[in-house]
């Protein structure tokens, strides 16, 4: 199995700020409906799925996500309190997660190593995962494009000098034949 990078433990035992699962909410379903609008074809690939909800647990962060597909929806959650309800719950480190949503790790490979774990309807989480391979997502390419030209340009640069210092696969790396 891979070393993959965390985030620091002390960000776990940090209190979060007044109203920051709200705002971080917000920005998230908005990031969501955003790509949603983007590349529909992310839910018309999830099929009978999307009406789902798939807790996102991850490992080395202070909050779960969870997602509504078809609402177009992914809240934060406090760890201390009970999970929300879920249909489905893919579990793991940021590393892991990031790793798979860029193409950098296939995500049957992460699951069957350990490094990600999931429960509940797996039906349901192999259409979520597929629905994500095709996209070809980008997290900081879509985080660009919110942001616009002269902030677009700052964000990739940060992002692969964050990506190099962490560790973290931060974007989608082309695949050389």
């Amino acid at each position: 199995m891979t070393q993959r990078p965390s985030l620091p433990p002390l960000m776990m035992r940090l209190p979060p700020p007044p109203l920051t699962r709200p705002a971080l909410g917000l920005a998230l379903t908005a990031f969501l409906r955003r790509i949603a609008t983007e590349k529909p074809a992310i839910l018309s690939r999830l099929g009978p799925y999307r009406q789902s909800r798939f807790l996102l647990d991850v490992s080395d962060a202070p909050f779960l996500l969870l997602m509504q597909p078809e609402a177009r929806r992914l809240t934060a959650h406090s760890r201390r309190a009970a999970a929300p309800d879920h249909d489905a719950a893919i579990r793991g480190g940021l590393a892991a997660f990031l790793a798979m949503l860029h193409g950098a790790e296939d995500g049957d490979a992460l699951f069957f190593s350990g490094e990600l774990q999931i429960s509940g309807d797996t039906s349901a989480v192999l259409a979520l995962r597929n629905a994500l391979d095709d996209a070809e997502l980008d997290l900081t390419e879509e985080l660009a494009g919110i942001s616009g030209q002269p902030l677009g340009r700052w964000l990739r640069r940060g992002s692969a000098l964050v990506a190099r210092k962490s560790g973290f696969i931060l974007s989608r790396q082309e695949v050389m034949p």
